[in-house]
């Protein structure tokens, strides 16, 4: 199974997914590949966000040596399944895409949790740190759902 999740900027929300998604699985002993990727571009090269490596730290989970990187049309052709973190984001993965998006392929997270519902992680990059510990939480959650579909 490979895997993407993606947000705006690919240093808040959408390391922590991948993370968490990656912990997960290793030790379930699933051969997955977890990624993520951002829409903007703002922070390609970046190491996730200081709260964001925090919060994950604070659940075992190293989030360090991720690095931002920019969402590709080819990452339709590269993952089985790919996560936005919002709605806005799933309108710029089908931007970037064009032809090539693949809608099958495409949901959003929180799904997972409340299918239909199209409810948003939300984005705490303007908050405190509580809003990260409530985005992990979010994800947590999530990604369990995740493990159990395709296990």
């Amino acid at each position: 199974m490979k895997i993407l999740m993606v947000c705006l900027g690919n240093i808040c929300r959408s390391p922590l997914a991948e993370g968490i998604l990656q912990k997960k699985a290793a030790e379930l002993g699933l051969n997955w590949e977890v990624d993520s990727a951002g829409t903007n571009g703002y922070h390609t090269g970046e190491t996730p966000h200081r709260l964001s490596q925090k919060v994950a730290a604070l659940h075992g989970i190293d989030i360090s040596g991720q690095r931002a990187r920019d969402f590709v049309a080819a990452d339709f052709d590269r993952f089985d399944k790919i996560y936005a973190m919002a709605g806005d984001v799933i309108d710029e993965i089908r931007y970037i895409a064009r032809s090539r998006f693949d809608a099958s392929k495409v949901d959003l997270i929180m799904n997972e949790m409340e299918p239909g519902r199209n409810k948003d992680v939300p984005d705490p990059w303007y908050g405190p740190e509580p809003g990260y510990h409530e985005v992990y939480d979010m994800l947590d959650k999530a990604t369990n759902k995740i493990i159990k579909r395709y296990q």
